[in-house]
């Protein structure tokens, strides 16, 4: 498995090796000795996993969980396509404001690193495009937070031909600067504790 740093710190994309053959496919999305040597430690304790299942056009996101408690995330699609997000959202990071994309699809297994306190999106590009989590943290719907995936000064990658689907939440979401306005941003400090505390 590959290993590869993106543009938002402490994010980052995993590509493992497949193994076709008469029978179909073998691909171990997620492998423990690749991510410790890329992150800098092991996947953190899984408290939830998610599937969700899009049509075309579906955006998801921007979310982020309050921090604290804040919850990291590891991101792979099993089936379809999808332009998956990362957004920094913390403020006080050095690379605040910026968002980096990864191709999530069926045939290059490709998975996403989202440390704790940043922005998720995605945008699903074919219907039925399923999307695989694992979560450091519970879902308690009050910790729950978005950022308008629509916020012109962040100018995500949506592609021309798409309608973005969005649900009412999200289209309510404020923009990123008006969440910092409000106090709602999460601090990279702080969140670089809480990622620690959750290797321990």
């Amino acid at each position: 498995m590959s290993a590869r740093p993106l543009e938002v710190e402490g994010a980052f994309e995993f590509t493992p090796k497949a193994f076709p053959d008469e029978r179909g496919v073998f691909v171990a999305p997620f492998q423990e000795p690749a991510f410790a040597e890329a992150v800098g430690g092991p996947l953190f304790p899984v408290a939830q996993s998610n599937h969700s299942r899009s049509k075309r056009g579906v955006v998801r996101g921007v979310h982020f969980t309050a921090t604290p408690p804040g919850t990291a995330k590891y991101v792979h699609c099993p089936r379809g396509r999808a332009i998956d997000v990362v957004v920094d959202i913390r403020t006080g990071s050095p690379t605040f404001g910026r968002w980096d994309s990864v191709l999530l699809d069926q045939d290059g297994f490709r998975a996403m690193y989202l440390p704790v306190g940043v922005g998720h999106a995605f945008i699903a590009l074919e219907d039925d495009t399923v999307m695989s989590y694992l979560l450091s943290g519970s879902y308690v719907a009050e910790n729950e937070l978005a950022v308008s995936p629509l916020d012109p000064e962040l100018a995500l990658p949506i592609p021309e031909g798409i309608t973005p689907v969005l649900s009412a939440r999200d289209r309510a979401a404020p923009t990123l600067a008006e969440a910092g306005s409000r106090g709602l941003l999460p601090s990279y400090a702080r969140c670089r504790e809480i990622g620690e505390e959750q290797w321990r």
